[in-house]
């Protein structure tokens, strides 16, 4: 018997997977992104990261998963948090923080499809990559705003969030696309 993506086994491979991306992009964000952002910018104080690649994980996952990304990104969300807070991650703010981590891709989906805009990957359609920005996009507003809301963040650090998760999203669709682009070039 094959593992779908049903089966015990694909979502296990699916949890592994999202939550393996996800914790790669938070590590490289904590110690690639971040450090370099504070050499070009060493007055901007805030620790939001101006290319926040877990927003794109985030996004693309729930686009792949629907709903099931919730469980597949839980692990990988909650040790990033551990990561970053220690011990602190069991503090209700930052369980506020991963249930909004985990949820508002999804749910952000759920909206559209539920406005009559379904987004789902189908194999008979090519994706609408602008329509998916514009679901990061307002994934991350409201998850921004919530999460802010969360840890009493200053206003300013709302933007900050804004232009990270969007620019980490562009960047891993481009970096999809451009695999995409490759892949079909060796299949021909």
């Amino acid at each position: 018997m094959s593992a779908d993506r049903t089966s015990i086994g694909g979502l296990v491979s699916e949890t592994f997977s999202a939550s393996l991306l996800y914790l790669g992009a938070i590590v490289l964000n904590f110690e690639v992104v971040l450090p370099v952002q504070n050499l070009f910018f060493p007055e901007y104080t805030s620790r939001a990261s101006l290319l926040f690649l877990p927003h794109g994980i985030r996004v693309l996952a729930a686009w792949l998963m629907g709903w099931r990304a919730v469980l597949a990104l839980l692990p990988g969300v909650f040790l990033s948090f551990f990561y970053v807070a220690g011990l602190e991650v069991f503090s209700p703010s930052r369980l506020a923080g991963i249930f909004i981590a985990v949820t508002i891709a999804p749910a952000t989906f759920e909206l559209f499809r539920l406005l009559g805009i379904n987004l789902a990957p189908r194999p008979e359609r090519t994706p609408c990559w602008i329509c998916i920005m514009i679901v990061g996009l307002v994934a991350s507003v409201a998850g921004s705003m919530l999460t802010n809301l969360a840890f009493g963040s200053a206003p300013v650090d709302y933007f900050a969030y804004v232009i990270g998760d969007m620019a980490g999203l562009f960047f891993l669709m481009l970096a999809l696309m451009l695999i995409f682009r490759w892949m079909r070039r060796l299949g021909r």
